[in-house]
């Protein structure tokens, strides 16, 4: 990929979000900084260039069906185009959640953005990427929704989780979805697990720094064309479905 490679992470204000965006600036791309909170957004943007990124601002609440639209137009006018897609925004919506007391409210919250806001997103930047001659998407997971690990003996996946953990399974299975349908074009797409990072979104109890936990997305960002498609990776490789 050249120096004008053009890539939009969502939920990039902030953690792990704000390291891809930092570790593909720092290849000569220009960076989206997609992000709901205009402060936050614009404060990451100017750290960003500070530190000789080409970076912009992306208004973005992957929950709004118009900021989402707007923000396509918005890379298409400023970018000309997109290349590579970041899924990265979440939220966990709190603990505890065992099944038998997390409120449906919660399971909707999460779903919403962790599900179906990428859904929204990569739906509204697709037609950009369709254009690109290396296209890559990357959706942020995490191994407490491999159904595996869930169900092997001793497997550490963090405690019982009847909203997240289960957006993140709905999140690898609409991958395989996408993967299926555009399996004739040249867009590359895979899912990232980060490992235990310590952003707020844990409280900052992860034992990973948000920096390492941005190099597997960076790594999937930047495959050559011959690249997995459709797999599931975390640092030490493919993560089990």
């Amino acid at each position: 990929m050249s120096g004008s490679t053009v890539a939009l992470i969502t939920g990039a204000n902030k953690g792990i979000g704000y390291e891809i965006a930092a570790g593909l600036g720092a290849l000569g791309w220009r960076v989206g900084v997609g992000a709901r909170d205009d402060r936050r957004r614009e404060e990451a943007v100017a750290k960003l260039r500070a530190a000789g990124a080409d970076a912009f601002g992306v208004p973005l609440d992957v929950t709004d069906d118009a900021c989402v639209a707007a923000a396509a137009e918005l890379i298409e006018a400023e970018a000309g185009g997109l290349d590579v897609l970041v899924n990265n925004a979440a939220i966990t919506g709190g603990m505890p959640q065992t099944p038998t007391t997390v409120a449906a409210e919660t399971i909707r919250a999460v779903v919403e953005t962790n599900v179906i806001g990428v859904v929204r997103v990569t739906n509204a930047m697709l037609p950009m990427l369709r254009r690109s001659a290396s296209p890559r998407i990357v959706n942020m997971s995490s191994s407490v929704g491999s159904l595996t690990l869930q169900n092997a003996p001793g497997a550490s996946v963090g405690p019982i989780s009847g909203a997240y953990a289960v957006s993140k399974t709905f999140l690898n299975a609409m991958t395989t979805q996408y993967v299926k349908e555009l399996a004739d074009t040249n867009i590359l797409i895979n899912s990232a697990c980060p490992g235990f990072t310590a952003t707020d979104l844990n409280g900052f109890r992860g034992v990973r720094t948000p920096e390492q936990g941005a190099q597997i997305a960076i790594r999937l960002a930047t495959l050559p064309d011959d690249g997995p498609n459709g797999s599931f990776f975390d640092d030490n490789g493919v993560v089990p479905w």
